[in-house]
This record gives structure tokens, C-alpha cells and sequence, in this order.
């Protein structure tokens, strides 16, 4: 007898999550390959997480604390609000599932960009729900044309700021203003995974709109700048009433007892973050001056990564930087998305970019 499954989710495709590199390397019969392709922290984790974990692991035979007091305390101090108001998941990727959960009924729909983080249309979709897409206007979120996409059906609004995969944001101008057309009845979701790499003076402060008690959620996560993305500890802030209901659907210790202390630790290493965003910064002006160089057109960035036109196949420049051992992503047509990494790993792209692109038509 056949299996019994949604026609939704039989239709799904899964998430792609690119192949480990020792793998890649045996396939390809290279050696040294490098990833440039999930956002990650190059430099690497905070020195204060590493050194938690050896005495975290002692503990291992007991079950994580499975409200994350301790975590949520440390959220709720930094950024002023009660502990109630905070939500933590297994990477910001549980949050938006959760959420998901608790407000879209089947056939309920959700607002979202048509160039956007996969996430959110997988989860709406897996939801039984609606995802509702919004073309990008000049690379960045059209908030007009959000807005009148929404209906009595909607109970979801999601925005990606800074956005992946284009590092574009929206301002707080651009952010009050469509806060003000929005119905009361739509829970809007800022997703602020890049927060801690913007330079724009112009940038939101979505918090405030937490202390204000509009029903909005800002999702943080600790897998980028913070550099523990294999531990995947994501977290959310927002109202309590919001809090309460994310929480009738979140699965005891969701978030484990290694990621809830390494999360903890990094969070106090103002430095680390000081000095990841310095370099980020330092290196993404390099590539993006080599790229505009090269004329491939990269769209102006406050995250970790660039996105930009390769002027051919998006696809093919990607397998023939695969075989090159330089790992990207291609998103759609002829676009890349390149995450910045060291300064080794920048040039080494931009020299294997350089060869395909003299050899891929």
C-alpha cells in the first residue's frame, strides 16, 4: 500500500545542503578545497566558547536544561527585555518552524520576499500553508508591494534584513513606514542573522518595536558572527504573549547543554565580535573592489558574503569552481553568492574565478 503523504510536502524539494568537503575532495580528486558558501565565521568560534565545552561535555549524560534559563537570562540582559520575552531554538531555522506552528492554520499564508532565506517558504509549506512571494525590487525587499500582498488570511511577515542571498537592508525609515500600513493580525518576523556585520548608520532598531508590545519576533542566531554554527543555537525576541504561545509547540531541550554554555560564553566576547566584523569588513571592500574590477557587477553588502553576476551560466561557473576545490553558491541564473573568507581563501577564489571565467562560456 502507498504511503499516505500531503501532496505538499511529496511536492517539496529537500534542502541542499552541499557535500562535506573530505567528500567533495575524494569525488573530485582534489585536496585543499575551501568553503565559501554558508555565511560561516572564517576566523572561527570565540576562545571564551571553546574553553567552556571541555567542562560542559563532563556533564553529557544529563538532559540540557530544557528552558535554557541561564542563556535566556544572559539574551534577556543584553538587550534589556525580561527573560519571558526570549526565545531560543536548534538554530534560528527551529524558530521560524515554531512559528510556523503556532499561527498558520492550512491554507493561512505568509508574506515573503521571492529572493529570500529558503526557510521560510520550506517551513510555510511543510506548515501546510501559503507562502506568498514578493519580488525584490533593485535587489531589496519591495515593502510597498508587501504590504498589499497581505490579506485577512495572512498571519506571517517575513523579513530578512540584512537579506540573503543579496546583503541588502532595509532602513528604519523604510522599516516605520510600512510598520504603520500593517494590520494588527500579522505577526512580522525580523530576521537580523547578519545583525552584528551591518555598518549602515540607517540600520533598524527592530527591538524597539519588541519593548513597544507590537507582535513582531527578531530572530538572532550564534552560527555567524559568533562562530559556532556546528553547535546550532538560534534565538528570538519578542513579546510575551508570543513567547507563550512559540512555546506550547516547542519540543523539550531543543537547544543542547554544549551550545546553551558555548552561546553563553560567546556572547560575552565583545572582542571576538569587534574583531570578526573588523575583518569582514576590511575583506569584503577587497573583493568587492576586485569584482567591480572584473565587472561582475557585486550588490552593494552589509552581511558576511556578496552576490553578485558572474556574467555567464551561474551554474556552470559553479561546477567549474567546484573543480577548481573553491565551494559557492549558485542561487539562481547567473548569480554567485560568495561568503568572505580570510584573505588566503579571497584570493584563491578570485584566481580560480578568474581561470573558469577565462574557460566557461
Amino acid at each position: 500500500m502507498p504511503l499516505h503523504v500531503h501532496p505538499t510536502i511529496a511536492s517539496l524539494t529537500p534542502y541542499s545542503p552541499g557535500k562535506p568537503l573530505d567528500e567533495l575532495e575524494r569525488e573530485l580528486g582534489i585536496s585543499q578545497a575551501i568553503k565559501l558558501a554558508s555565511n560561516e565565521n572564517p576566523w572561527g568560534p570565540s576562545p571564551n566558547a571553546l574553553q567552556v565545552l571541555a567542562e560542559a561535555a563532563a556533564s553529557l549524560h544529563r538532559y540540557p536544561d530544557g528552558g535554557a534559563h541561564y542563556l535566556r537570562q544572559a539574551l534577556a540582559e543584553r538587550w534589556k527585555i525580561h527573560d519571558d520575552q526570549v526565545l531560543v531554538g536548534n538554530g534560528s531555522d527551529e524558530i521560524i518552524s515554531l512559528l510556523v506552528r503556532a499561527f498558520l492554520s492550512p491554507g493561512d499564508e505568509a508574506v515573503m520576499a521571492d529572493l529570500t532565506f529558503v526557510m521560510y517558504k520550506l517551513s510555510v509549506l511543510g506548515g501546510h500553508g501559503v507562502p506568498v512571494e514578493v519580488p525584490l525590487k533593485n535587489w531589496v525587499h519591495d515593502v510597498a508591494a508587501m504590504v498589499d500582498a497581505v490579506t485577512d488570511r495572512t498571519r506571517l511577515f517575513f523579513l530578512c534584513n540584512p537579506n540573503n542571498p543579496t546583503g541588502t537592508m532595509l532602513t528604519a525609515r523604510e522599516i516605520d513606514g510600512f510598520l504603520s500600513r500593517l494590520p494588527d493580525h500579522v505577526v512580522v518576523v525580523f530576521d537580523e542573522a547578519y545583525y552584528e556585520y551591518v555598518r549602515h548608520p540607517d540600520f533598524p532598531d527592530s527591538l524597539q518595536y519588541v519593548r513597544d508590545g507590537r507582535p513582531v519576533v527578531v530572530l538572532r542566531t550564534f552560527s555567524k558572527i559568533y562562530g559556532l554554527a556546528g553547535l546550532r543555537v538560534g534565538y528570538g525576541l519578542t513579546t510575551r504573549e508570543i513567547a507563550g504561545y512559540v512555546n506550547r509547540v516547542r519540543p523539550p531541550f531543543n537547544v543542547n547543554s554544549l551550545a546553551q554554555e558555548a552561546a553563553r560564553a560567546a556572547l560575552s566576547d565583545d572582542d571576538h565580535v569587534a574583531k570578526s566584523r573588523a575583518m569582514n569588513e576590511a575583506e569584503m571592500t577587497f573583493l568587492e573592489d576586485r569584482l567591480t574590477t572584473m565587472g561582475l557587477e557585486p550588490v552593494p553588502s552589509q552581511a558576511n558574503f556578496l552576490y553578485f553576476n558572474v556574467g555567464i551560466d551561474g551554474k556552470r561557473a559553479y561546477d567549474a569552481l567546484l573543480r577548481e576545490g573553491v565551494i559557492v553558491r549558485h542561487i539562481r541564473g547567473s548569480m554567485l553568492r560568495v561568503t568572505i573568507g580570510q584573505p588566503t581563501e579571497n584570493r584563491r577564489f578570485l584566481e580560480s574565478l578568474t581561470r573558469v571565467l577565462s574557460t566557461v562560456s
